[in-house]
């Protein structure tokens, strides 16, 4: 059980990062409410997670398909607005149990993968948005389609799939600025028509907010180090 002093240390957490969103929102002369903020909750339980949920604040991101099954369920009937989003990679062989918990799905990262969710939400009748995520580093050990490939995956998933593609995502390579990946991911969104941009972490989400950012990831910022 979360003691009183942990969950201020949510809630004060929260608040501070919502005050930076909002600052760097006015120094790229936006308006706050067309950022998202993903609070990631991977690896905090119910008890940490719950604070948040009583103050307000609706949208989570989850790394595990199987941990956000063993703990959102109860949570989403305590609050059943919420929008929780899958951010981590998603094997073909979770798809269904995935659909089941998650609402918006941002790591759709290869055509077998965006093939298996097409069929699953024909058969379920759920129909999630989604993020295709693109590879701007182009690591060889991380997911995601590679820039070059990104209009021919765009197109697949959209024509042809028929999924509700909201955006892309990235996660720039930790030794590297990450300002040229985030203006990278909004140039491939931009020539697709894509409004979408889910890019930006604890540590960089202001420099993802100046290039258009309009989903941020954030968790250790929120929740701590678990």
């Amino acid at each position: 059980m979360e003691s009183p002093s942990e969950h201020t240390d949510v809630l004060k957490n929260l608040l501070e990062v919502k005050n930076l969103i909002n600052e760097a929102c006015k120094r790229a002369v936006r308006s706050a409410p067309t950022v998202t903020l993903v609070a990631v909750s991977k690896f905090h339980d119910a008890g940490r997670i719950r604070p948040a949920l009583k103050a307000g604040h609706r949208t989570f991101g989850e790394n595990r398909v199987q941990e956000a099954s063993d703990k959102w369920p109860d949570l989403k009937r305590e609050f059943p607005d919420v929008k929780l989003h899958l951010i981590g990679p998603l094997q073909t062989n979770k798809v269904k149990q995935a659909v089941m918990i998650f609402d918006v799905i941002e790591s759709v990262d290869r055509e077998k993968v965006a093939r298996a969710l097409a069929r699953e939400f024909e058969t379920s009748g759920r129909n999630l948005t989604v993020f295709l995520q693109i590879n701007t580093g182009e690591e060889p050990q991380k997911a995601g389609v590679l820039p070059a490939d990104a209009d021919a995956f765009i197109k697949l998933c959209r024509e042809e799939l028929g999924l509700q593609v909201e955006g892309l995502m990235c996660i720039p390579p930790a030794d590297e600025e990450p300002a040229m990946h985030f203006a990278l991911l909004a140039k491939i969104a931009a020539r697709n028509d894509l409004q979408g941009l889910s890019m930006g972490m604890s540590g960089d989400f202001a420099t993802a907010i100046d290039l258009g950012a309009t989903h941020v990831r954030i968790g250790t910022a929120i929740f701590g180090q678990r």
